[in-house]
C-alpha cells in the first residue's frame, strides 16, 4: 500500500534532497573563516584568495559582523595553436554575531595576503552593584 505524506504527495523523497540544496552549496562554498578571541578582542579570519578589498564590504549592526563581497577572475592564455580562458565569479556572505561585551565603535580590519582580519576589542567590564536582598511582597 502506497501512504501519501502530510503534503499529499506520493513520492515526497524523490524531491526532498533538493529542496535546500541551494543553502548547502552556498554554505559549502562560503570563504573559510576562524574566530578566536582572548583578553583583549575578537578576531575573525578569513581566507579571500584574488579578492580586491574593494570588493569587500565590511558592516556591523546591531552586534552582528557581517562581510560581504564578490570575487571575480579572469584568466587568458594563448599559444600559437591554443587559446585558453576562465572567469569566475561568485558573491559571499558571512555573518559573525559578537558577545555582549565586544566594542562595536573600535572594530578594525586589514587585508595581507589573501586573509582579511577583523578585529573587534573588549570593553572593560563593568563594576557590578553590590549585591543586595530584594524583599517580596506578600499577597
Amino acid at each position: 500500500m502506497v501512504e501519501k505524506s502530510e503534503t499529499g504527495h506520493f513520492w515526497p523523497s524523490l524531491y526532498e534532497p533538493f529542496r535546500t540544496f541551494g543553502t548547502r552549496l552556498a554554505d559549502w562554498l562560503s570563504p573559510a573563516a576562524e574566530a578566536s578571541g582572548d583578553g583583549q578582542a575578537y578576531v575573525i579570519d578569513m581566507e579571500l584568495p584574488g579578492v580586491s578589498e574593494a570588493d569587500i564590504e565590511l558592516m556591523i549592526e546591531d552586534g552582528v559582523v557581517t562581510i560581504r563581497g564578490e570575487k571575480k577572475t579572469e584568466q587568458e592564455k594563448k599559444g600559437d595553436t591554443w587559446y585558453f580562458s576562465e572567469r569566475q565569479y561568485g558573491a559571499f556572505r558571512r555573518s559573525f554575531r559578537l558577545p555582549a561585551d565586544a566594542d562595536a565603535d573600535g572594530v578594525s580590519a586589514r587585508m595581507k595576503d589573501g586573509v582579511l582580519r577583523v578585529k573587534v576589542p573588549r570593553t572593560a567590564p563593568q563594576p557590578s552593584e553590590k549585591a543586595r536582598k530584594i524583599e517580596i511582597a506578600k499577597g
